[in-house]
């Protein structure tokens, strides 16, 4: 799959049309090239299904209305649009990518008044950030010397597309010879990963931190499973500290499930593996996924 260069047999979404990926166009005056001005959303489909598009659509449209940006039609379109991705590229496991920028304005500056919003929607094979060896064994993650910037700053709840702050901190990780990296806020707690969210296993009682992070669908999803399994989620400050000495440690992503930190700072957590909820919250998300309970379908 070549990403770089475009495909001229796969179809997206820009500007109001349906063109092929090769000879699909944004203007360089866009504020999304100019200052990363726009917001996005992820979701994936899995046996022609949709994950909880509803959800993806709402989060997507609170994002805009965060930022004052427009989005070109409701959310019955944007829905239908995501959809009809799909049925034009004939995918049935895929991953979906949906960006509403805030346009080109009058003049190429940072002024946000007066831009043309801009819609776009993709769909590829499906494709998860983490390997099978990964998924088998865990990955090993490292603090960050920087920080997650605050919502002070810029609420975290809004999923934008200036992810500079967490491309820095992975490439910090990678170059340590590391997977990923954790993210702490400004007092010192932990928030995220880049692209994840986290949480940590004690004594059967699952926690995740609730501030300075990206509300995001598989972590609601979690929280939800393990309810149904009677699990307790407690949502809350965690420290580094806490993630040591954790039983287990895993995150989670739409394009990357989840799956489990097998070591942090060079401290095995647990036993150093996937431990066994993480396993299961995995088996019983990948269930859901595969049943369609919660999915629109895209054939019908």
């Amino acid at each position: 799959m070549n990403i770089g260069t475009g495909s001229a047999g796969r179809q997206v979404y820009v500007g109001g049309e349906f063109v092929a990926e090769n000879e699909a166009r944004i203007s360089i005056f866009d504020h999304v090239v100019l200052y990363g001005d726009a917001v996005y959303d992820t979701a994936c489909a899995w046996d022609g299904k949709v994950f909880k598009l509803d959800e993806h659509v709402d989060r997507l449209f609170e994002s805009a209305h965060a930022l004052k940006i427009e989005v070109p039609l409701d959310k019955a379109g944007v829905r239908e649009v995501i959809l009809e991705v799909m049925r034009r590229n004939k995918l049935d496991h895929a991953y979906i990518k949906v960006l509403v920028t805030r346009g080109v304005g009058r003049m190429p500056l940072l002024s946000p008044y007066n831009c043309a919003p801009n819609l776009i929607v993709f769909a590829i094979p499906y494709l998860s950030l983490v390997d099978s060896a990964a998924q088998q064994e865990g990955i090993r993650a490292g603090i960050s010397s920087l920080r997650r910037i605050p919502s002070e700053c810029l609420d975290a709840k809004i999923k934008c597309c200036n992810y500079l702050n967490h491309i820095m901190m992975r490439m910090e990780a990678n170059e340590a010879g590391l997977d990923e990296a954790i993210e702490l806020d400004i007092d010192g707690y932990v928030a995220e990963a880049p692209g994840y969210n986290v949480f940590m296993v004690k004594q059967g009682t699952l926690y995740t931190p609730g501030e300075n992070i990206l509300v995001g669908i598989t972590r609601q999803t979690v929280i939800e499973l393990a309810a149904a399994e009677g699990m307790e989620t407690v949502v809350g400050r965690l420290t580094a500290f806490d993630l040591y000495n954790a039983d287990e440690v895993f995150l989670t992503s739409t394009a990357g499930g989840i799956f489990a930190v097998r070591e942090v700072d060079g401290r095995a957590i647990g036993r150093g593996g996937p431990g066994p909820i993480t396993q299961l919250l995995n088996q019983m998300y990948v269930e859901l996924l595969e049943s369609g309970e919660r999915s629109t379908p895209v054939y019908t």
